[in-house]
């Protein structure tokens, strides 16, 4: 199937060569030409990280495999008694599973879209999620679906083919919906900023490895991870108030001249406070809800915060 950018190019091309001949014939209207470049903007930055369009839902399956693999042991591990203990209900307990259902669809939508491309698609890895107990498993729930939506969300902009772009789509809104009902079950905001965040391939796979222990042959993506980043002893991540000073953990920290901390709603996406590796930064105000923290060599005024001034991270850190 044509891309949007091959398609738009003819269009383009051949609107130019018919209006060179036929001068009364209409030209693209300044909107046309916006959304070629944006297409064009699109795969340049998807070449500029080495990804295709089929290596996108390479990495969104990876994710995939992770969350449905994710909930197949959670609920083999704890029985329904464990999520009753929490306060949940059992129509809570049932949209529960019905999310771990939802997941496992998602992976074999993705593997037939890959497929059909050609191309064999990448096969569940090895994961350790260190399940203590049921509390346990829905706060990590809580935490691997908010990064699907900021997995996808980010992936949205370097997605050049429109079919592929829609099967995301169709995946990201549902993400949505089981963050939500997650965040409501646990009793938290349900609704906590007014905009989500998007990160980059790189990014996501960051947090993502700490659980995955080993792949199959063919199945290790291109991408690697970012040095992980943690709070201090004492510290945690939760409920962490706008104004605080925060001590951050990394083996990298020794290159890092910022804190990085990226959420929804900010203009450019993130705000840099300067950091000591022995002092720690400061939590910048304004911010509230889910927030990815990482280190980075530098602190753009603009806000933008790109893969090759991450110096560790993210980390996932909820403001109140």
């Amino acid at each position: 199937m044509p891309s949007i950018r091959t398609t738009l190019g003819a269009v383009v091309a051949g609107l130019a060569a018919v209006s060179s001949a036929v001068p009364g014939i209409p030209k693209l209207n300044k909107a046309q030409v916006q959304m070629y470049e944006h297409a064009k903007r699109q795969n340049e930055a998807a070449a500029a990280a080495g990804l295709t369009d089929v290596d996108i839902l390479q990495f969104a399956l990876t994710l995939e495999w992770l969350e449905a693999t994710f909930y197949q042991q959670g609920f083999a591990k704890f029985p329904a008694t464990d999520f009753q203990a929490l306060g949940l209900t059992q129509q809570e307990i049932d949209d529960l599973l019905k999310i771990g259902k939802t997941e496992e669809e998602h992976v074999i939508l993705l593997q037939s879209a890959i497929a059909q491309a050609g191309v064999q698609p990448v096969q569940p890895c090895t994961y350790n999620f260190a399940f203590t107990d049921a509390a346990g498993m829905v706060a990590t729930a809580a935490v691997l679906e908010n990064v699907g939506v900021s997995a996808y969300l980010g992936a949205a902009s370097l997605v050049s083919d429109g079919s592929i772009l829609t099967t995301a789509g169709s995946i990201l809104t549902v993400e949505a919906r089981h963050q939500t009902f997650i965040r409501a079950a646990s009793k938290a905001l349900a609704v906590p900023q007014a905009f989500d965040t998007p990160l980059t391939p790189k990014q996501v796979f960051s947090l993502a490895a700490p659980f995955i222990q080993s792949c199959p042959d063919g199945s290790n993506l291109i991408l690697t991870a970012f040095p992980t980043l943690a709070m201090a002893a004492g510290q945690s991540t939760t409920a962490v108030a706008a104004g605080t000073t925060i001590q951050l953990q990394s083996d990298a920290a020794a290159t890092a001249t910022n804190c990085a901390f990226t959420t929804g709603g900010i203009p450019g996406g993130t705000v840099f406070t300067p950091f000591d590796p022995a002092t720690g930064c400061v939590v910048p105000q304004g911010l509230a809800g889910i927030t990815y923290v990482n280190l980075a060599s530098a602190g753009p005024l603009t806000g933008k915060l790109t893969d090759d001034i991450i110096v560790a991270g993210p980390m996932v850190m909820q403001v109140s």
